[in-house]
């Protein structure tokens, strides 16, 4: 059976890239939404990112500093019409500056929304100042509400740290609250309707993210995979998805309202809970991310294999123009689908990207 891999259908030209506007691709998308790494070091070696030790982190000076992120941030949104930023890692909160970081994106762009993604190890000390700063709202990864899942999964015994990080987050209001989570066959794929339970019982939305083949180890198996299509299947025996009837747009999320089985029609939904199917359900064609690595290289797309470099010109002396131009060159060049146009991830003839996902930053 052919895969479809969601991709855009018609093949825009002229083949140069455009000298003005907006993030365009050759096939009629525009993006708008930036992801940026802010460090690539991690406190967590979660075994479907990272090796179990000999991560070579990037030296300090590689690192993108506080006022070079926030020219980056800049040229997006008042050259290239970025609408809004997400704070990756890594582990964004390894960063000790991160409250100047964001203050200083909030200073430079006020009306510009800011989010992160996070594991929450030390969020509890720190999410309020975060939210003062200006960061709006917040996606914190966890696989397990079980101690010893979690602890094998992410090799470090920390799940107390991350829950009291998350109630923190709550109640400095950087809501609504979205919980990333992997499933792993044979590991924690028989929790997944007890995190579903959770999620929903405490007011937040799961987001359930298909395991990418940008692993550490470089060991990804097509087999250890659970799909979107088992995660529905896995849920329906306690709970019944339906879809949202909100316009799903450029997220890479499917999402659906969550009621517990035998309940009524009429009844309102307990929440609602996201499908991230980039392996088997790619959503290519509705794409709007552009993404900067923490050492400020642009990535087209998550598996990309090749990488353009801002940082190195704008160190350099370039322009606010000169960087917004080589940004666009660089996404004028984005791939039709996955890194490839014509394979999915799990075809035997993809390739997977060397760097993995701590290193891109998702």
């Amino acid at each position: 059976m052919t895969q479809n891999l969601g991709l855009p259908g018609v093949r825009l030209l002229p083949s140069a890239p455009p000298l003005s506007g907006g993030l365009a691709d050759r096939y009629g998308r525009r993006a708008t939404d930036m992801r940026l790494s802010v460090i690539d070091k991690c406190n967590l070696r979660c075994t479907y990112c990272m090796p179990a030790d000999g991560m070579a982190w990037l030296p300090k000076q590689m690192l993108m500093t506080a006022e070079e992120i926030v020219r980056i941030v800049r040229v997006g949104v008042e050259i290239l019409g970025v609408e809004e930023l997400r704070l990756t890692g890594g582990e964004p909160l390894v960063r000790k500056d991160l409250e100047y970081v964001i203050g200083a994106v909030h200073a430079a762009c006020p009306s510009l929304p800011i989010s992160m993604t996070t594991n929450a190890i030390g969020l509890d000390g720190r999410a309020q100042g975060l939210r003062d700063a200006g960061l709006s709202r917040i996606n914190i990864s966890l696989d397990s509400i079980h101690p010893e899942t979690f602890a094998a999964l992410t090799r470090r015994p920390m799940l107390d740290r991350v829950l009291a990080g998350i109630r923190a987050a709550d109640d400095a209001g950087l809501g609504p609250i979205k919980i990333n989570a992997v499933l792993l066959r044979g590991v924690n794929d028989h929790e997944a309707a007890d995190l579903l339970e959770w999620s929903v019982g405490n007011g937040y939305e799961l987001r359930f993210i298909e395991h990418m083949p940008l692993d550490g180890d470089h060991a990804w198996k097509k087999e250890k995979m659970i799909t979107a299509e088992e995660i529905r299947v896995g849920v329906a025996a306690r709970f019944v998805l339906t879809p949202d009837p909100e316009e799903r747009g450029g997220s890479p999320a499917e999402r659906y309202e969550v009621r517990r089985r035998g309940s009524g029609p009429d009844e309102p939904p307990l929440g609602r809970v996201g499908l991230i199917s980039s392996v088997t359900e790619p959503f290519c064609a509705a794409c709007t991310r552009t993404r900067v690595t923490a050492e400020g290289r642009i990535r087209s797309c998550l598996f990309s294999h090749e990488e353009t470099d801002l940082l190195g010109i704008m160190r350099e002396g370039a322009s606010d123009e000169q960087i917004a131009q080589r940004w666009r060159e660089a996404m004028w060049g984005k791939p039709r689908a996955h890194g490839s146009d014509s394979v999915g991830l799990s075809s035997p003839d993809y390739v997977q990207p060397e760097r993995t996902m701590s290193a891109i930053g998702g």
